[in-house]
This record gives C-alpha cells, structure tokens and sequence, in this order.
C-alpha cells in the first residue's frame, strides 16, 4: 500500500499555555515505582520547559527512612539513567525542590508533621496538591487523616484550593467504587477530587476531540450513515512482569478495559459538547456511557496467553510468571462487540480488544468509513474497493492517518490504496510531552477535563461487573480460552468479529 509522506505547513492559530499559580505538591508513596518512573520525569520535563510555577516544591511522604538529601540523590541518579544530558547544575536546583518526610500513612502524626513542613514552605496562596501515588488500599486512611488534619478543607471560593489526585483502579467493582466515592466525598467536593486515567494525558487522545469537533469535514459524516464500525485495540506485547500480585486479582477487564477502553470510546462516540469546560464534556461523556447496550455475554471473549514466542525468543504462560497460581483463571485478553442504542450509532458495531504478550505492542482507534454505495468504475465493484479508514494511532508512535482511493500512474483504470500519515515526531518538530506532563500541569491549573468524574466512574462499572459477577458464579460463561504468546490472541476473538462480516484492523 504507497504511503503518502506528509508535507504540512503548520499554522499555530491558537496555541496556548497557561502557566499554573504557586503550587505545592505532596506525593505520597514518593519512593515507588510510579513515582520514579512517572512523575518526577514529568515533573522535570515541565521544569525544564519552565512551565512549574514560580513558586514550586514536593513534599515527598513515604514509609521508608530518608531525609532531603538522600531523597534528592536518589532523584539525581535516577534521572542520570535515563540519558539526561543536562549540566549538573540543572539537575541540582531542580533536586532541591524536593523535601522528604517519613512516616505511617495511617498514623496522625505524620500529617501533624506534614501540617509543620507545608507551614514552613509557605502554603498560604498556593494549591495544595495531594497525589496519592499507592495502592489503593490506603487511599481511604490517607484521605481520612488529610480531613482530620485540616489539610483539605475547600473554602468554596478563589483559584487557590486543596485538589487529591486518586490513581486506578478506583476501585475493584461497582460496590467498591461506590465506597471509595461515598468516603472521598465526605471529606471532598468534587472539584477536589482528580480521577486520573494516564491515556486521556496521551497528545493523539487530546486530539480526537479538536479533530472532531474543529473540522467542519469529519463531524457531517460521523454517525451510522457513513461509518460501518468502530475499532479500539491496546495491543501489548509484554508480559505480567512484576505487577502479578496485583493483576492476578485484576484481570484485564478490570485493568484496562473497564477504564482505557471505556474512556477512548467515549470520546470517539459521544456528542458534541456545547463548549469546552470541563463539566460539558464529562457530561456528554456520561450520556453516551448510558446509552451503552448491556454487553452480552456471548458478545465477550476471555483468555490467557500460553508459552510462546515473541521476538525469536521462548517467553512462558501466564501460569508460569513469578508470583501467578499455577491454576489462575486470570484472563489478560479481552475482545467484545458492544453495541449504542442511540440515533447516532444504531447498528454500529464497537469492537474492542486488549490483550498481553500479543504479536506487537499498540494501542489505537481505528474508523472503518462504509463502501462507497456504487461503482462506476467497470468491473471493480463498491465492495471490491477497500472502504475510507481514519486511525488515531496512540501509541507507540503518535499521530493519525487517513486512508483513501486514487488513481495510480499508468492504466486507464488503475485504483491504489494511499495511506496518508502524520505521526506527531516527523511534522511537529517537538519531543512529544508525557501523558503526566500534561495531567499534572491540569491538577496546578483546577482544569478536570481530563479526570474523570464520579458518575462516569460508577457508570463503566456498571458496564463491567455483571460480566465480572458471571465469569466468578457460572462456570458455564466462565470458561477460559487459550492463546499462543505471540499471537493476535484466540480465535474466538476472530469469530466474535467474523460474526458480523468484519475483520480486526492491523492484525497482520
């Protein structure tokens, strides 16, 4: 298929970024995984794009025993592994931002001495930002003891106000989602509270609401008289690496389906907004989370990935990862048809598909445009000609790329397939920003447009847990394909969109 190599001329008509008031940022779990490998990146890119307000420092809290120095070495070396080419010097005035605090999250005390330490900096006229990088089940005692110390309090009016930012899972089901919001919002409002889902920070994400909604040529053909189906994949080729304890709990559904998937496809499908706030697009977003047909159960595929190979080399079966039960029935691929009971979307087809240790890492959104209804073209017919394809590509290499049928050189009647791309890192010029650099920048500002709020949360579990109810009561419905590592995953999964005439985008 010609590829088309994109020549743009770029006009920034309205390129804006608005710069956050003084802010200071407590992180706790500040000496785990996410918080090395996420957000002190993130944190540093924005320093060095001088977009940290003026006034700016992280109070780190975690259990283990450090001090500042220690902290700030550790931050130091960690940034030097991940070919930082920077002076010294950068990296020390950008190290000494951080201050380090010890302590039980359960214990009073320690947010008697965090009271102290945010005293000392300076919080009066800044956002306190609280960011509960741990696992979930200390959101509550942290949250619980933030409210007792007097760290939280809203006072309902100015730009300057404490916000907590909550990771996923948010819960492990609907009943759990429900506690954990009910126990945020005694102690919380709303505006407080900061749902992150790291895709929605993802640049090709953001755009599929500037492209939608910015263009007057795509929205006319966005419904079911133009668009035959509808294609999310996040594709993985990894394995379960060192996140077993936690995902053999999980599964797939839970750890990406019920809120990556959910979250792109709302996007995709909602209705236009009628401006871009925060509150108008969630509330859009929650509509068409409404408007979502019960998923059948016939229209789901689960599975687990056996022994196999993946880049000439021999990886092991699930059941064979440290830390997995050698009979877990732990699913990490999911493929479902999901059908909108909405004048937009009568009949169309939403097929979504996510999966480990599959053939090749991607994630994207792929819309497949219908035949054209007649050819005039002799003997090629409309459904001999391959239909319009628009795909946002949102990971590994940003960008979208538009299909179409032309002319090729040479015969009177010679059709050709072009692709024509635009990937983010060839036209734009630029480093593309982490997810986390954008989310965190949003967190200074108060914008939630990216977070999501709490019906939209309670309404993708809604969604989910009688899947996940029947898979733990029926043995029937429970039944558990398997795949080759390697693979594009079961054949069910083939079947599943075979059943309705169509085939997966990519798998090749």
């Amino acid at each position: 298929m010609p590829q088309l190599k994109a020549h743009l001329k770029i006009n920034k008509n309205f390129c804006i970024e608005e710069k956050p008031g003084d802010t200071i940022l407590v992180v706790f779990g500040a000496s785990g995984d996410l918080t090395e490998r996420k957000i002190i990146p993130a944190l540093f890119n924005l320093y060095q794009k001088k977009l940290l307000p003026k006034k700016f420092f992280v109070l780190a809290c975690a259990r283990t025993k450090l001090d500042d120095i220690s902290f700030r070495d550790q931050i130091k070396s960690s940034l030097m592994q991940t070919n930082y080419q920077g002076t010294q010097d950068v990296l020390t005035v950008f190290c000494n931002l951080f201050f380090y605090l010890s302590g039980d999250y359960h214990d009073p005390r320690t947010y008697a001495d965090l009271s102290l330490l945010l005293d000392k900096t300076g919080k009066k006229n800044c956002n306190l930002l609280f960011y509960l990088a741990t696992p979930p089940v200390v959101y509550d005692p942290i949250v619980e003891n933030l409210g007792k110390a007097g760290l939280v309090k809203d006072c309902h009016e100015g730009i300057f106000y404490p916000r907590v930012v909550v990771e996923k899972p948010f819960g492990h089901d609907l009943s759990s989602a429900l506690e954990l919001n009910a126990k945020l919002r005694d102690i919380l409002a709303e505006r407080q509270i900061y749902r992150i889902d790291h895709y929605l920070g993802k640049e090709t994400v953001q755009n599929i609401l500037m492209f939608r909604f910015a263009n007057t040529i795509f929205e006319p053909v966005w419904n079911r008289q133009y668009i035959d189906h509808v294609q999310i994949t996040v594709a993985e080729d990894i394995g379960v690496g060192h996140r077993a304890g936690y995902y053999d709990k999980a599964g797939h559904l839970r750890d990406i389906f019920q809120n990556h998937m959910f979250e792109m496809m709302a996007l995709v499908a909602m209705e236009p907004p009628a401006s871009f706030e925060a509150d108008r697009i969630r509330d859009q977003k929650t509509e068409f989370f409404r408007s979502i047909r019960p998923v059948q159960l016939t229209d789901i595929v689960r599975a687990q990935y056996k022994e196999g190979i993946i880049k000439n080399t021999v990886v092991p079966s699930y059941r064979q990862e440290q830390g997995v039960p050698p009979d877990s029935v732990t699913e990490t691929f999911v493929a479902a048809k999901l059908w909108v009971d909405s004048w937009r979307w009568h009949d169309v087809p939403f097929f979504l598909k996510t999966g480990k240790r599959l053939a090749k890492g991607f994630s994207e959104i792929a819309i497949k445009f219908k035949h054209v209804p007649h050819s005039i073209f002799g003997p090629i017919h409309s459904v001999d000609m391959p239909s319009n394809e628009l795909v946002f590509n949102v990971q590994p290499n940003e960008g979208i790329a538009l299909t179409i049928q032309a002319k090729y050189p040479g015969p009177k009647l010679c059709m050709s397939t072009l692709t024509m791309d635009l990937f983010y890192k060839d036209v734009m010029e630029t480093e593309m920003p982490s997810p986390y650099e954008r989310l965190l920048i949003d967190c200074m500002l108060g914008d939630q447009t990216l977070f999501i709020r709490q019906d939209e949360i309670e309404l993708e579990w809604g969604l989910v847990d009688p899947i996940l109810k029947s898979w733990e009561l029926e043995p029937s419905v429970r039944e558990l394909k398997f795949y080759p590592a390697g693979s594009w995953g079961p054949a069910e999964a083939d079947e599943l969109i075979g059943s309705e005439g169509r085939c997966w985008h990519r798998q090749n």
